[in-house]
């Protein structure tokens, strides 16, 4: 495949995994399994912490070697600053919702949070794309290919935790759905961004390449397995965690 395919594929696919995730409101009358939804956000947490090393920070690192002995200072500052971003985000998000309107609900609230932390999801992606174009190795499209497979997966059960509360506050299915379907549409936007950057502002790329991991490993240890292991309190997340590592990191190897 292309390049331009294989990038098309993958920024469809995290919004498509949104919506599909977003369509369990029509076939469940309840919220998928406990065990399920666990073993989910253990393998999407395995892929994203796989996909933020290989994908994201090790290419941060190798396009900083003009720094020399010094070459970890974009990767390290672009971490932390992805970190900083979304506690920054989740301090304003709050203060926003009680200055606009104390009423909103649980489910309004829900769907913006995913909402919010759907953009540098959206961003990494589109930077691990651009970075492939800017190398022109088809490795590099395969790896951000399975970045996006990793968000993807990720997106499932946040599309269904978004339309399933819906339901009950809406009393509309067909509503639910499209709260649940909008609340990724902000990352194959964020993605397109992303490879604008990477491709127009090359000289700040190790800088964005590790915000973007900083972001996803934030998420990943603030929210993905801490929600895993109170889903469901055995040890299917911390398998499914393994599996998801193991998978992306040997394919980044053999592509």
């Amino acid at each position: 495949m292309s390049g331009y395919l294989i990038a098309t594929i993958g920024i469809t696919f995290i919004f498509f995994m949104t919506t599909i995730g977003s369509a369990v409101v029509f076939l469940f009358k309840k919220s998928i399994s406990d065990r399920l939804n666990s073993m989910f956000l253990g393998f999407a947490s395995g892929i994203m912490i796989a996909a933020s090393i290989w994908s994201l920070i090790i290419p941060s690192l190798e396009q900083s070697s003009d720094y020399g002995n010094f070459s970890f200072i974009p990767a390290t500052i672009g971490i932390i600053g992805g970190c900083v971003f979304l506690v920054i985000m989740d301090k304003f998000l709050p203060f926003l919702l009680k200055g606009k309107n104390a009423e909103f609900s649980k489910p309004t609230t829900l769907f913006l949070a995913i909402t919010l932390h759907n953009i540098p999801e959206g961003l990494a992606v589109g930077l691990a794309f651009g970075n492939a174009f800017a190398s022109s190795d088809i490795s590099f499209f395969y790896s951000a290919l399975w970045l996006a497979i990793g968000i993807g997966v990720q997106n499932f059960p946040e599309g269904a935790a978004v339309s399933l509360p819906m339901k009950s506050q809406l009393n509309s299915k067909g509503k639910a759905f499209l709260y649940g379907s909008l609340s990724g549409i902000i990352e194959p936007f964020m993605a397109l961004i992303g490879i604008w950057l990477s491709t127009s502002l090359s000289s700040v790329m190790p800088w964005f390449l590790s915000f973007s991991a900083g972001a996803m490993l934030f998420v990943v240890a603030e929210e993905l397995l801490p929600e895993a292991k109170n889903s469901y309190p055995s040890k299917v997340s911390s398998w499914g965690f393994i599996a998801g590592f193991i998978i992306m990191m040997i394919l980044d190897v053999v592509l």
